[in-house]
Order: structure tokens, then C-alpha cells, then sequence
């Protein structure tokens, strides 16, 4: 397809190189989920981001989380209008298209939760006065490694809001070679090959519109119930089923696939399970991928 094609081009000029985690990132998109980045500074994560707003011609909006932030500061509040002699709703960040909540973990739990029901809802509601988002909303959260300091461990609560959690990872050395000499400076690249809004949504309802078979939907639950039944995970809720149902469309539409394939559900199983699997005060990435892939292993694709 013409403009995926040209989507992962540019892209991988961005972020030089990194065509599995782009693909990835643009499939949760495609799903309608919400994605979490975990991995140190300066790895290009809100790269990603600005390509994506720019690419798609998003409204972009991003919040540096810190210690001191208030939900407030991400929801917006009530100000009182002298001259009309009442309160008006001044939204906060969050109503952007496509939202960066950049180191998502330095903010304490309170202000975390600030993103749950946007989150899960699309909307948000202060004062009993509820406000829709917009049409295209998706979070993309980065965290620090739970080994730096100042950092909060996510709850499970919001942990189970991110459909996928990837990681980006330093760039190979010919693209650190050409990075170090400004040939792929982000503040140089030009995205001339613009797709947009309206193609991202005909995209996002042809991806919904993918076929599943009921063996499918029956691998999904098993795969679900198999880290139910066993004390070493943490069990995995309904939303990670519908997430995995849903990415696994995303990932057999951008494939030029009809209907979905057992092989679309275990590509993406460890980018949608892993996070939830482990409890988060003990988990690591290379913990949370190593039960996401034994648990994967010891569930057939038929019974």
C-alpha cells in the first residue's frame, strides 16, 4: 500500500531506522488503543510523536509529568468569568488529537489517574459537566526505567489502559554514525509526503471491518485464561483480549490480509500482554517479554 510504504520512508528517516517499532506503533494506532514507551532519554520517543502529528496532521498537545503536577494540569478547570459572573471549563492538554504524557511515571499516582477515563471513555467529566474528546484521540506515554530515580510505579488500573507497551532502543552504529554527522536530524527531515486525517480514520474503520473466525476468538480466550489458571502471572483482563483483538486486525489489514491469522495474534501477543503479566513493583522488560513468551508456548493455536 502506497501510503504505508510512504509512512514507514519517512519515519525510519526520522528515527533512524527502527522499522519494527514504527510498524508497531502505527498498528496501536490503527487499533485505536493507547501506547506506552518505556526506555532512557534520547532513544527518539518524542520523535515518534511529532512525526505521527505531523504526518497525519494531528493536533498535538504533550505534558512533562513531574512529582508536583496536578490532575488539573492535564484535565483543565473551572475559572470563574468576572464578567459573566460565572465558571467556564478551559480544558487542559489532554483534549489534543494525539497527547504525549512524556515520563508518565514521575508523576504521582493522583495525577496518573488523571488519564483513566479519557482513556477508557473518550471523554472526561469535571464538576458533573462531561466533555467528549475529539474523533482521533491517542495517548502515547513514555516511561523511565523503574531503576531511575523519582519515579512511581504505574498501577495495574493503568498499566491495563495501554493496549500495547513497546520499547525503541538505541539506533544501530551506521545510524548513530550518520546521526553524529546531522545527516538525520530530525530538525532537517521534511515530511513531504503527508497523509491525511481523514485517510487515518477510513484506515482505523477498515481495520475494525477485518474478519475473525471463531477459532480465533477462542485461541484469544485461551490465551487469556491459561495466565488465569496459573499463580506465576498476573491474570490478564477482557481489555487485553479485545486489545489483542483488535491490533491483530490492525496488523492483518497493514499486511494486505483479509481476516486474521493465528501467526497476527502471536506477533503481537508479548507487545500487548507483557506489561500486564507481572506485578509492577518486580517487573522488568526482559521479565515481562519472558512470561509473555512462555505463556504464549504453552497455549496451542487448537485445542
Amino acid at each position: 500500500m502506497k501510503e504505508l510504504q510512504q509512512i514507514y520512508d519517512q519515519a525510519q528517516a526520522h528515527l533512524n531506522g527502527k522499522k519494527d517499532k514504527i510498524e508497531l506503533a502505527l498498528c496501536n494506532l490503527l487499533s485505536g488503543g493507547h501506547t506506552l514507551i518505556e526506555d532512557l532519554p534520547g532513544v527518539g520517543k518524542t520523535t515518534l510523536v511529532k512525526f505521527f502529528s505531523e504526518v497525519f496532521d494531528l493536533k498535538m498537545s504533550r505534558t512533562q509529568f513531574t512529582n508536583d503536577l496536578l490532575p488539573s494540569d492535564i484535565i483543565g478547570a473551572q475559572i470563574f468569568n468576572r464578567k459573566s459572573g460565572e465558571f467556564e471549563f478551559h480544558p487542559g492538554p489532554i483534549f489534543g488529537e494525539l497527547f504525549m504524557a512524556d515520563e508518565l511515571n514521575r508523576a504521582s499516582p493522583k495525577t496518573q489517574s488523571a488519564l483513566l477515563q479519557a482513556m477508557e471513555e473518550k471523554k472526561v467529566t469535571v464538576d458533573t459537566q462531561t466533555y467528549p474528546m475529539s474523533e482521533v484521540f491517542h495517548v502515547i506515554a513514555t516511561q523511565n526505567p523503574r531503576s531511575q530515580i523519582g519515579t512511581f510505579d504505574l498501577p495495574e488500573s493503568q498499566l491495563d489502559r495501554f493496549s500495547m507497551k513497546i520499547d525503541i532502543g538505541y539506533p544501530d552504529e551506521a545510524n548513530t554514525v550518520a546521526l553524529l554527522r546531522g545527516k538525520t536530524s530530525s530538525s532537517t527531515n521534511i515530511i513531504t509526503d503527508k497523509i491525511s486525517k481523514s485517510w487515518l480514520l477510513e484506515a482505523i474503520n477498515k481495520c475494525q471491518n477485518i474478519e475473525v473466525s471463531d477459532s480465533i476468538l477462542t485461541y484469544i480466550y485461551r490465551l487469556l485464561d491459561a495466565s488465569r489458571s496459573n499463580a506465576k502471572y498476573m491474570p490478564l483482563s477482557n481489555r487485553c483480549g479485545i486489545d489483542l483483538l483488535k491490533t491483530s486486525k490492525a496488523w492483518a489489514w497493514m499486511n494486505g490480509e483479509t481476516h486474521v491469522l493465528p501467526e497476527h495474534v502471536q506477533h503481537l501477543f508479548a507487545w500487548v500482554a507483557a506489561h500486564r503479566l507481572s506485578h509492577p513493583n518486580s517487573a522488568t522488560v526482559a521479565r515481562e517479554r519472558e512470561l509473555a513468551q512462555q505463556l504464549l508456548t504453552s497455549v496451542n493455536v487448537r485445542p
